[in-house]
């Protein structure tokens, strides 16, 4: 018998559909967990998702609103970005947060790493917080229309219990800090 947690599938060919920048869709030929043919379309990531929880000692964080085009919806959420394969994620994630908004962070300290959707992705999330905060002029790229507005953390958490906030990232980071605020393991960190 094999072992549950060792690879069932076996790839027979695989063969890149579209690849850009960003990403890389693959179908493959595969046999499935029953030894039976099957088709396996998969996206591969480029760059790692970086998210950042900027918080004050008072458990304020900022929050970014802009549009997201692939859901065709208005999304309030924590500062994120891509992050290079081959750059820390560290200098990534100060990257982002002054560029979104115009944070600069003395202390990164990682919360948590998350595949976003592992049935079809291979895409992986780093989350930090940011703490001991500067202020200075935000620096968007582009492609991006944003807002930034300070709320408390007990106000984010609102927000994600009443489906203000969908983004899966800020979701996951938000529902974090709140727990470990609730034991007393968050004040160590501000």
């Amino acid at each position: 018998m094999q072992n549950p947690e060792e690879n069932p599938w076996k790839t027979l060919d695989a063969e890149v559909m579209y690849e850009s920048a960003w990403i890389k869709i693959t179908k493959s030929n595969v046999l499935n967990p029953a030894n039976k043919p099957a088709l396996y379309s998969w996206v591969h990531f480029k760059n790692l998702a970086i998210g950042i929880v900027p918080m004050d000692k008072e458990k304020n964080i900022w929050l970014v609103g802009q549009f997201r085009y692939p859901v065709n919806e208005y999304s309030w959420e924590i500062p994120e970005g891509g992050g290079k394969i081959g750059v820390l994620p560290e200098e990534s994630a100060k990257r982002e947060l002054l560029e979104e908004t115009g944070i600069e962070a003395a202390k990164l300290t990682e919360l948590m790493r998350m595949h976003l959707s592992n049935s079809a992705t291979d895409e992986m999330s780093i989350t930090y917080l940011a703490t001991d905060l500067a202020f200075k002029e935000a620096e968007p790229e582009e492609s991006e229309a944003l807002q930034v507005k300070k709320v408390s953390l007990n106000t984010a958490f609102d927000m994600v219990l009443k489906g203000e906030i969908m983004d899966a990232i800020t979701v996951a980071a938000i529902q974090r800090l709140k727990w470990m605020d609730e034991k007393g393991a968050l004040d160590a960190f501000l």
